[in-house]
Protein backbone atom coordinates (compact mmCIF):
# COMPACT_ATOMS: atom_id res chain seq x y z
CA UNK A 1 0.00 0.00 0.00
CA UNK A 2 1.46 3.23 -1.03
CA UNK A 3 1.43 5.82 1.57
CA UNK A 4 -1.07 9.14 0.51
CA UNK A 5 0.78 11.88 -0.63
CA UNK A 6 -0.41 15.19 0.01
CA UNK A 7 2.25 17.11 -1.97
CA UNK A 8 1.21 20.31 -4.01
CA UNK A 9 -1.83 20.80 -1.33
CA UNK A 10 -2.28 24.05 0.61
CA UNK A 11 -3.27 22.95 3.59
CA UNK A 12 -1.21 20.29 6.15
CA UNK A 13 -2.58 16.73 6.07
CA UNK A 14 -4.13 16.64 9.45
CA UNK A 15 -6.66 19.71 8.56
CA UNK A 16 -7.13 17.41 5.30
CA UNK A 17 -7.83 14.38 7.03
CA UNK A 18 -10.27 15.56 9.30
CA UNK A 19 -12.28 17.79 7.17
CA UNK A 20 -12.48 14.13 4.83
CA UNK A 21 -13.65 12.42 8.15
CA UNK A 22 -16.11 14.93 9.56
CA UNK A 23 -17.61 14.91 5.80
CA UNK A 24 -18.23 11.08 6.13
CA UNK A 25 -18.30 10.29 9.87
CA UNK A 26 -21.37 12.79 10.52
CA UNK A 27 -22.74 12.09 7.50
CA UNK A 28 -22.21 16.52 7.59
CA UNK A 29 -22.96 18.62 4.02
CA UNK A 30 -20.07 20.21 2.06
CA UNK A 31 -20.69 23.71 3.64
CA UNK A 32 -21.13 22.33 7.49
CA UNK A 33 -17.59 20.90 7.16
CA UNK A 34 -16.90 24.03 6.28
CA UNK A 35 -18.52 26.07 9.36
CA UNK A 36 -16.75 23.12 11.44
CA UNK A 37 -13.51 24.14 10.35
CA UNK A 38 -14.00 27.62 10.49
CA UNK A 39 -15.11 27.90 13.80
CA UNK A 40 -11.34 26.18 14.03
CA UNK A 41 -9.85 29.18 12.65
CA UNK A 42 -8.97 26.91 9.10
CA UNK A 43 -10.17 29.07 6.07
CA UNK A 44 -11.51 26.76 3.39
CA UNK A 45 -14.04 26.28 0.81
CA UNK A 46 -16.00 24.07 0.52
CA UNK A 47 -15.25 23.30 -2.92
CA UNK A 48 -11.89 22.66 -1.51
CA UNK A 49 -13.33 19.93 0.98
CA UNK A 50 -15.19 18.53 -1.91
CA UNK A 51 -12.20 18.02 -4.28
CA UNK A 52 -10.54 16.58 -1.22
CA UNK A 53 -13.03 14.30 -0.95
CA UNK A 54 -13.49 13.38 -4.20
CA UNK A 55 -9.53 12.91 -4.40
CA UNK A 56 -8.44 11.82 -0.59
CA UNK A 57 -11.78 9.98 0.18
CA UNK A 58 -11.42 6.49 -2.59
CA UNK A 59 -7.58 5.85 -1.23
CA UNK A 60 -8.64 6.58 2.81
CA UNK A 61 -11.17 3.92 2.21
CA UNK A 62 -9.30 1.64 0.74
CA UNK A 63 -6.58 2.11 3.07
CA UNK A 64 -8.96 1.48 5.78
CA UNK A 65 -10.21 -1.43 3.87
CA UNK A 66 -6.44 -3.14 4.39
CA UNK A 67 -6.83 -2.95 7.48
CA UNK A 68 -9.81 -4.14 8.90
CA UNK A 69 -9.38 -7.49 11.29
CA UNK A 70 -10.24 -10.77 9.27
CA UNK A 71 -13.66 -12.22 9.85
CA UNK A 72 -13.58 -14.54 12.78
CA UNK A 73 -14.19 -18.50 11.73
CA UNK A 74 -17.47 -19.07 12.75
CA UNK A 75 -20.12 -17.81 10.68
CA UNK A 76 -23.65 -17.23 11.07
CA UNK A 77 -26.60 -16.93 8.13
CA UNK A 78 -29.76 -15.41 8.74
CA UNK A 79 -33.21 -14.45 6.86
CA UNK A 80 -35.16 -12.54 7.65
CA UNK A 81 -39.02 -12.31 5.64
CA UNK A 82 -40.00 -8.79 4.83
CA UNK A 83 -41.96 -6.53 2.94
CA UNK A 84 -39.75 -4.15 0.64
CA UNK A 85 -42.19 -1.64 -1.54
CA UNK A 86 -45.37 -3.80 -1.51
CA UNK A 87 -43.26 -6.78 -2.18
CA UNK A 88 -42.01 -9.83 0.38
CA UNK A 89 -38.73 -10.95 0.08
CA UNK A 90 -36.27 -12.46 2.26
CA UNK A 91 -33.21 -10.60 3.60
CA UNK A 92 -29.85 -12.80 4.05
CA UNK A 93 -27.36 -11.43 6.08
CA UNK A 94 -23.89 -13.53 6.98
CA UNK A 95 -22.31 -11.80 10.33
CA UNK A 96 -19.26 -13.67 12.05
CA UNK A 97 -19.31 -14.56 15.49
CA UNK A 98 -18.18 -11.14 16.64
CA UNK A 99 -21.56 -9.71 15.28
CA UNK A 100 -19.93 -8.20 12.65
CA UNK A 101 -21.97 -8.04 9.11
CA UNK A 102 -20.25 -9.54 6.13
CA UNK A 103 -22.45 -9.14 3.77
CA UNK A 104 -26.53 -8.61 2.75
CA UNK A 105 -28.37 -9.71 -0.21
CA UNK A 106 -32.33 -9.20 -0.66
CA UNK A 107 -34.10 -11.82 -2.99
CA UNK A 108 -37.08 -12.75 -3.81
CA UNK A 109 -36.52 -16.30 -3.04
CA UNK A 110 -36.01 -18.92 -0.24
CA UNK A 111 -33.91 -22.24 -1.56
CA UNK A 112 -30.34 -23.59 -1.80
CA UNK A 113 -29.46 -21.30 -4.83
CA UNK A 114 -30.65 -17.73 -3.04
CA UNK A 115 -27.87 -19.02 0.13
CA UNK A 116 -25.20 -20.31 -2.43
CA UNK A 117 -25.21 -16.92 -4.02
CA UNK A 118 -24.63 -14.80 -0.92
CA UNK A 119 -22.20 -17.20 0.24
CA UNK A 120 -20.19 -16.68 -3.24
CA UNK A 121 -20.26 -12.99 -2.68
CA UNK A 122 -18.84 -13.23 1.14
CA UNK A 123 -14.86 -12.60 1.66
CA UNK A 124 -12.46 -15.22 0.37
CA UNK A 125 -11.36 -15.78 3.35
CA UNK A 126 -13.91 -18.67 4.32
CA UNK A 127 -14.66 -20.21 7.33
CA UNK A 128 -13.57 -23.57 8.73
CA UNK A 129 -17.35 -24.24 9.77
CA UNK A 130 -20.41 -22.22 9.09
CA UNK A 131 -23.71 -22.39 11.25
CA UNK A 132 -26.53 -21.71 9.80
CA UNK A 133 -29.78 -20.79 11.18
CA UNK A 134 -32.28 -21.39 8.49
CA UNK A 135 -31.52 -24.92 6.59
CA UNK A 136 -32.27 -27.15 9.47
Amino acid sequence: MQKISYAGYRFPPEIIQQAIWLYFRFTLSLRDVEDLLAERGVAVSYETVRRWVNHFGPMIAADLRKRRLKPHTTWHLDEVYLKIDGRMVYLWRAVDAEGEVLDVLVQSKRNKHAALKLMRKLPHESPHFVKDSCWR
